[in-house]
């Protein structure tokens, strides 16, 4: 009889085995499938914690792939980052991999390792424009400014509609005090994007660097219908204003700041409207200062 369990006995383990087997692929594609639905659903906690228990069973890349997903939108970007290292460990010749490290790590404002994505890709694709404008940013924010200057340079010859990669160029230069060369790019970036908020700042902020202050203000203006709720073009166009001796315009944009940003003006108390209104703007403008128009 002894003889006999052991025979069948051998066939009942292997059997077993083969059951768990399955009930863990099941179990795999079950937790993989449920975690991809409540990433798109917006479940990131979910999402997490179902990829991981998916990643315990079996170490898939694309469980990897979706779990830096989660982990970028629950802002928790060194999680991300571990991921996506992971992935590029795997597959060290995907570019792809590698600008996501790079976007991932520019949103932790993790500048070394953003440069060490982009070097890694430029060494399989040198002449690629949308790395080089992320190596552009890294170097911009190493403070790397010379550089930034030369990769976007690159970057926009190879493309020259590269709308983005001019944009930053004419914010460096113009941060560089090259309010000339800052204006060329906006000028051009103004031909296609007339109506882009972001092209409209540069070109208020270029025009002020010039001395031009009715000009920014009008620009400031066309920023503003573009976006009602840009707290930037108020406070900037309000120093302007202040600085040319408009007190009541400049203290108009202070109203709009700081009902878009009640925090805009943290220490400076009382009622706009009040007596001493004029002091209170100003000092209101001192502790923004965009143009270091008071404290030179």
């Amino acid at each position: 009889m002894s003889f006999l369990k052991s025979l069948f006995g051998s066939g009942s383990n292997a059997s077993d085995e083969g059951n768990k087997k399955k009930n863990a692929e099941k179990n795999f594609d079950s937790l993989k499938y449920d975690g991809v639905r409540a990433l798109r659903s917006g479940h990131m906690d979910a999402a997490i914690s179902l990829l991981t228990a998916a990643i315990d069973i079996n170490d898939d890349l694309e469980c990897h792939d979706y779990l830096s997903q989660a982990y970028t939108h629950s802002d928790r970007l060194p999680e991300a980052l571990e991921q996506l290292r992971l992935l590029c460990q795997a597959q060290p010749d995907n570019t792809a991999i590698l600008a996501r490290i790079a976007d991932v790590a520019y949103m932790a404002e993790d500048y070394d390792t953003m440069a060490e994505a982009c070097e890694k890709a430029m060494a399989l694709d040198k002449d690629n424009p949308a790395m080089l404008f992320s190596y552009a940013r890294a170097c911009r924010g190493k403070g790397d400014i010379i550089n930034a200057i030369a990769l976007l340079t690159k970057a926009i010859a190879l493309k020259p509609d590269y709308g983005a990669a001019r944009l930053l160029r004419g914010e460096v230069l113009l941060k560089m005090g090259d309010a000339n060369s800052a204006e060329a790019d906006a000028d051009a970036l103004l031909a296609q994007h007339a109506d882009n908020e972001d092209v409209l700042m540069l070109a208020a902020r270029v025009a002020e660097a010039k001395g031009l202050h009715d000009k920014a203000i009008e620009t400031y203006g066309k920023v503003i219908d573009v976006n009602p709720f840009c707290i930037e073009a108020f406070r900037e166009r309000g120093a302007i204003k202040l600085a040319s001796g408009d007190t009541k315009g400049a203290e108009d944009d202070m109203r709009s700041v700081l009902e878009l940003d009640p925090k805009a003006t943290e220490g400076i108390s009382g009622d706009y409207s009040a007596e001493g209104v004029e002091h209170k703007v100003q000092n209101a403008y001192r502790s923004i200062d965009p143009y270091g128009i008071f404290n030179k």
